[in-house]
């Protein structure tokens, strides 16, 4: 019986999903206990061959930006559970497990911290800041869910709406209406490895600048803006 759903978002990930998947299919829960769904937004490089490996069904999205990926994959789950993760994110074995272990009674939604997965001295650090502030904000009852680490009940998600169309937070945003109806907790020990690529990219600067300003808005009530885009590393 599938008790959960793992749902990733992909668009050209050949580099790495294989890695993903791999640690995702090498789980302490037996095999038949969850499924994998990629949600592909159209790539052209080898990401669906690879996948094919591993996925328990491929999908060809088609909804809009990234969030709208995430819904397609939940519209055909079979599982109570509803695990969100991204293409780039590495998994320890006992990741599913201890994500079941936390859905006590009352519990909607369940979310975890992110570790970079390169040595660089100046992301771990980083990285190290921003769980300190999400377990800070935890404690005053502010839990900022994540598109990386988060796992919500297949029922709750879907009477809250899902995730929204917003270019950016929208992760984020979607554990502000889970805890209206029910406690989204976070938990350090269901950690991942993702891999600090958008920082290389763009820049520390800049990446965390966007957040700043996409959190501000949607604390303020308003939709955020940006440019939906596919990404390619």
């Amino acid at each position: 019986m599938v008790k959960l759903s793992v749902i990733i978002p992909t668009y050209n990930e050949e580099k790495g999903i294989e890695k993903t998947l791999r640690s995702i299919s090498s789980q302490t829960l037996p095999r038949s206990d969850y499924e994998i769904i990629v949600v592909d937004g159209g790539s052209v490089d080898r990401t669906v061959e690879i996948a094919s490996k591993y996925a328990d069904l491929i999908l060809q999205q088609k909804s809009k930006g990234v969030g709208g990926a995430r819904n397609d994959g939940v519209e055909v789950a079979r599982g109570r559970v509803i695990v969100h993760t991204d293409a780039d994110v590495i998994v320890r074995s006992d990741w599913l497990h201890q994500i079941l272990s936390h859905f006590s009674s009352g519990v909607v939604a369940v979310c975890g911290p992110d570790e970079p997965l390169e040595p660089d001295p100046k992301y771990r650090t980083l990285y190290s800041l921003i769980n300190l502030i999400s377990l800070f904000a935890y404690k005053l009852g502010i839990v900022w869910t994540r598109g990386t680490n988060t796992a919500v009940l297949k029922d709750a998600f879907l009477k809250v709406g899902g995730y929204t169309d917003y270019p950016l937070c929208d992760d984020g945003e979607l554990g502000l209406r889970l805890k209206k109806i029910g406690k989204v907790v976070y938990s350090p020990k269901i950690s991942v490895k993702m891999s600090a690529r958008r920082f290389k990219k763009y820049g520390i600067l800049r990446v965390i600048k966007d957040w700043i300003k996409g959190d501000l808005m949607i604390f303020m009530g308003k939709r955020t803006f940006g440019k939906y885009h596919k990404e390619s590393y």
